[in-house]
């Protein structure tokens, strides 16, 4: 049966978002349309990455806070959400990670994620696709894979989008959360490879919509360094130590390639030069089975 478990049971979903309390005219809408989903309620946990939460009193049945004294990151911020639904978030089946200033665009997506993991038992993790509330328009790099033309196209992929997904919480529990030193940038990829490495699949689901406003990740201030210093980060921690001078070659030639502002790429440079100065986490380097199943998925782990 669609959407529950062997024992007939529904597969039970909560949802974590993290804010900076910056938004909460944007929350507040999430919430709702969190709270508006079809099936079993959606138990959610907003946590205040340093800062108090916004007032969000009427969606107190179905919504906990926790407020962190210090910014965390994404990840570190993340994690703290997860534990607070039990260890490695077992107090549930399923955890949606949602953007503050996002929307679900449609009342049945807990309910299309309820089934995709019911039906496959494999499936570790689901990237929503993410649309513009206004034109509908899904960038290019809204959607995780190489071919990114058609992005009304399901399929498997490698990777998946920080602030729209959903994750089968047994993933948490064999290989851990996300890794709270990246801070901001990568951190989905890292877990994506130790999901994938322990046997687990990643699905892009069209149909599961997230609505997001159009923005620019270099919007962040930190957005250069941190994507250069996480890049070699995820190398050292995951890759067979062969791959790791090739992946980060082609991504040195690529930034080039793109012809950055001179700032932009002094900050590049400068995250580049700590990601190898600094302790970057434990090294698992992946099997080169996993090598394999990542190139035939269509992204071999060199880009």
């Amino acid at each position: 049966m669609s959407g529950v478990t062997s024992a007939n049971t529904p597969l039970k979903v909560g949802a974590v978002v993290i804010t900076m309390g910056n938004r909460p005219e944007e929350l507040r809408a999430l919430l709702d349309s969190v709270a508006k989903q079809d099936g079993d309620r959606v138990e959610v946990v907003v946590v205040g990455n340093g800062s108090p939460v916004p007032d969000v009193a009427e969606f107190s049945s179905v919504v906990r806070t926790v407020e962190l004294p210090e910014n965390l990151g994404i990840p570190g911020g993340r994690n703290v959400g997860i534990e607070a639904f039990g260890p490695a978030g077992g107090d549930v089946d399923i955890l949606l990670f949602l953007d503050d200033d996002g929307l679900l665009a449609r009342t049945d997506t807990a309910e299309l994620c309820r089934r995709a993991f019911a039906d496959d038992d494999r499936l570790g993790i689901v990237s929503f696709r993410i649309a513009d509330p206004d034109t509908g328009v899904t960038q290019r790099r809204h959607v995780p894979r190489l071919r990114a033309a058609d992005p009304m196209r399901s399929s498997r992929v490698t990777t998946f989008l920080g602030g729209a997904n959903a994750v089968r919480t047994k993933v948490f529990a064999e290989v851990g959360g996300l890794p709270d030193e990246f801070f901001y940038a990568h951190e989905e990829t890292d877990l994506a490879w130790r999901a994938l490495d322990a046997g687990w699949m990643i699905d892009y689901r069209s149909d599961m919509v997230l609505y997001h406003p159009t923005t620019a990740p270099s919007r962040h201030a930190v957005y250069h360094r941190m994507v250069a210093r996480n890049r070699v980060w995820l190398a050292r921690r995951n890759l067979p130590v062969l791959l790791v001078p090739v992946y980060l070659g082609v991504w040195l030639l690529l930034t080039l390639a793109r012809r950055p502002s001179r700032p932009a790429l002094k900050a590049w440079f400068g995250g580049f030069r700590e990601g190898w100065a600094t302790p970057c986490g434990p090294r698992r380097p992946m099997k080169w089975r996993t090598v394999w199943r990542l190139t035939r998925l269509g992204r071999p782990p060199v880009i």
